[in-house]
């Protein structure tokens, strides 16, 4: 081997010190990301019923609880869920809900929405299950972002004084899209 091809080979390797660094730079990314453990949640809430208000707000608080970072996008009648007046009166109904306890016919009669409603109620209260506002409170106490479709709470004629405090108004599809994107799961309710 001559000692041009030598030097040139010489020339072309990166010093040691240079790959030290190197090495370092990718030990403490790689550090990183083992300590990044965190887990981002998204969940769009679209329905408003009682028994349909109870997953997105479980869901979430319990995510939160694991130290995730949760954004509820709420819209069409998910809106009523953050709505303070709208969210003590919420109703089920025994029509099309199969597990409903009570045959789905009284659902068609008069005060059947009424009387699923109670039954609901009830078995909310007899079994000690935190109300729609308490998981709304615990929600919000711990960092989760319940959010309020703009276009949705101009279309019912909301105004945003109307919803609990702590929770977000104005926001967007695109600001909701964002982030279901940057999410790790990602949840239609």
């Amino acid at each position: 081997m001559s000692t041009d091809s030598q030097s040139s080979e010489d020339e072309a390797l990166p010093s040691r010190e240079t790959l030290q660094e190197r090495i370092e730079q990718l030990e403490a990314q790689v550090a990183d990301l083992e300590d990044d453990d965190s887990k981002k949640m998204s969940i769009i809430a679209t329905k408003g019923s009682l028994d349909m208000a109870y997953p997105p707000l479980i869901l979430a608080s319990t995510a939160a609880a694991f130290g995730w970072e949760v954004t509820v996008f709420h819209t069409f009648w998910g809106l009523d869920i953050l709505h303070e007046e709208r969210s003590r009166d919420l109703k089920v109904s025994a029509v099309g809900n199969p597990s409903m306890p009570m045959p789905n016919a009284l659902g068609a009669f008069p005060g059947g929405d009424r009387l699923a409603t109670w039954y609901m109620n009830r078995e909310i209260e007899d079994n000690g299950t935190a109300t729609i506002e308490e998981l709304i409170d615990t929600s919000l106490e711990m960092g989760v972002d319940l959010q309020v479709c703009q276009m949705t709470a101009d279309l019912f004629g909301y105004d945003t004084d109307e919803f609990y405090d702590g929770v977000t108004t104005d926001v967007g599809a695109a600001t909701a899209l964002r982030d279901m994107a940057d999410a790790d799961i990602q949840l239609l309710v």
